[in-house]
């Protein structure tokens, strides 16, 4: 069993923008020599999610106006008070901030549709994820 970790750094340009970065999890995968295993990735911040769906512009429109209606950015959030983003925090928890996901002959088996996609909630900022690979 062979294990292989890499951080990827990327920067985000607005505060809610969710960037795609299945190119980057499969050159790490390259890098790791890893044909078969399970794949986590890992957002390093708690302001930010990731998920697993199809990467396409109304669909990322969409989700962002359902986390806006049941988390609006104004309201009596207690944390604001700290640091004035308590819904970037609260859309974050109801995303998750990791994916897990099988590896076959050296690719991550997503669908036709699929793309891994690293969601900003707080930015823009520099964030940073981890890939853990786990196989043979």
């Amino acid at each position: 069993m062979k294990t292989y970790t890499e951080v990827s750094n990327l920067r985000s340009q607005k505060r809610i923008e969710i960037i795609n970065v299945s190119s980057q999890v499969r050159q790490v995968v390259e890098r790791s020599g890893v044909r078969d295993g399970i794949i986590l990735i890992y957002s390093l911040h708690t302001t930010t999610g990731l998920y697993v769906n199809q990467s396409e512009r109304n669909l990322e429109t969409d989700l962002e106006t359902l986390l806006g209606k049941l988390v609006p950015q104004q309201n009596d959030y207690k944390h604001n008070a700290i640091d004035n983003n308590a819904d970037a925090h609260l859309r974050s928890i109801l995303l998750g901030n990791y994916v897990a996901l099988p590896l076959t002959n050296g690719d991550v088996d997503l669908g036709v549709w699929q793309s891994i996609l690293f969601v900003e909630f707080d930015g823009p900022r520099r964030r940073a994820f981890i890939t853990k690979i786990i196989g043979e």
